[in-house]
């Protein structure tokens, strides 16, 4: 285990753009597909702040893990928890099942793998 601060960095800039796009706005494109695709790129970086993984293991991990919450909104797991009035829950966890989500999740995924095989290839010279 080894601290990135470049991934850090970019963890937390990410969170504040998806906390102003959460408080901002209320709906549209910006709101419902661009913050899913951000979200994953969000949770790529702060894995890989901690971790000296392979980018396609925690990019593997991440989309399967988002994956896994878009599922669970098929079932009523919020009201298992008791947590279908908690407005955070609901932003965190999301509430309705949309393809349009996993999509954006997958091109935020394929975004991470491009920009770290340009770096990786390209950047460094």
């Amino acid at each position: 285990m080894k601290f990135n601060k470049t991934y850090f960095i970019l963890f937390v800039l990410l969170l504040i753009t998806e906390a102003l796009i959460a408080i901002y706005l209320k709906g549209g494109f910006i709101r419902h597909t661009f913050g899913d695709f951000l979200v994953v790129i969000l949770m790529y970086c702060f894995v890989k702040s901690f971790f000296d993984l392979k980018p396609m293991v925690v990019a593997i991990g991440v989309l399967i893990f988002s994956f896994a919450i878009e599922f669970l909104q098929l079932t009523n797991f919020l009201k298992y928890f008791n947590l279908e009035n908690n407005h955070i829950a609901k932003i965190i966890f999301g509430s309705t099942f949309h393809i349009s989500d996993l999509v954006a999740y997958t091109l935020g995924i394929l975004f991470v793998l491009l920009v770290e095989f340009i770096f990786k290839n390209y950047g460094t010279r």
